[in-house]
């Protein structure tokens, strides 16, 4: 048995997003498995999706940031679940197969962020940062082990002020605290693909030719922009980007 998890809160995604992930996960993962949804409010959710409230940070008195939040899957103990887990944001497209990131070896396995995006030639005026950025996790997809990296947390709650100073966003910080252990390792890079820069066609070619699901692809994903809830009803189309048809997302979206 293996988990596959997810996180909702807000408004910004109903509960369609919940039931579609689901519907995606149990057509294209073919062996037993629990879907969880960890929330604020389960209003909405198809029955056969368990649900948990969002894990508290447990952060000191007087911290009221809770941007980090996804943090709270690294807790020792977390609901009931035990075991290996996969984590899926929202808004993501399954596409084909996905036992291939259960059965993948290594003990956190996330996708390199740096392989959503096009090259950054500025970046390499600081070396440094530059050296950093690529070996930064988008948190998009990963699979881990409840409560074997319960130090992420800890090194969080140490001093929270300090991290959020130092790191723009929470996957920032978790990929130091993996890599200081040696736990950082990656997706092969074809898995999990950025439907900006991997499915529409590049500048102008877009105006001719539809987007495409590019070879060994298991997973569509939506880092920057245009959003999927923009793209699947037609929008996010930008002067010097068009996007055709996407039947093939759609019908994938909703299974």
């Amino acid at each position: 048995m293996v988990n596959v998890v997810c996180i909702k809160w807000g408004t910004l995604y109903g509960p369609n997003y919940v039931n579609n992930l689901r519907r995606g996960v149990a057509k294209h993962l073919n062996r037993p498995h629990r879907f969880v949804c960890f929330t604020d409010d389960p209003a909405g959710l198809d029955g056969d999706i368990e649900t948990f409230p969002i894990p508290e940070l447990g952060l000191p008195e007087g911290h009221q940031d809770r941007r980090w939040r996804k943090l709270g899957l690294f807790h020792r103990e977390l609901a009931d679940l035990t075991g290996t887990t996969l984590f899926l944001d929202l808004d993501l497209v399954i596409v084909d197969d996905i036992d291939c990131f259960f059965d993948y070896p290594g003990e956190f396995l996330i996708i390199r962020d740096d392989d959503l995006f096009r090259a950054k030639p500025l970046r390499k005026l600081n070396p440094a940062r530059d050296r950093f950025l690529h070996s930064v996790g988008n948190s998009s997809v990963f699979r881990y082990e409840i409560g074997a990296h319960s130090y992420i947390l800890d090194a969080y709650l140490t001093d929270p002020a300090a991290a959020t100073a130092k790191y723009e966003i929470s996957q920032q910080f978790q990929s130091a605290q993996l890599a200081q252990r040696g736990h950082l390792q990656y997706w092969p890079r074809e898995w999990c693909v950025s439907f900006k820069n991997a499915c529409v066609p590049r500048h102008f070619k877009s105006y001719w030719q539809a987007p495409v699901l590019p070879k060994g692809a298991r997973i569509v994903v939506f880092a920057g922009e245009p959003k999927m809830g923009d793209v699947l009803i037609g929008k996010g189309q930008k002067w010097y980007r068009r996007i055709g048809d996407v039947t093939w997302l759609r019908n994938a979206w909703n299974g």
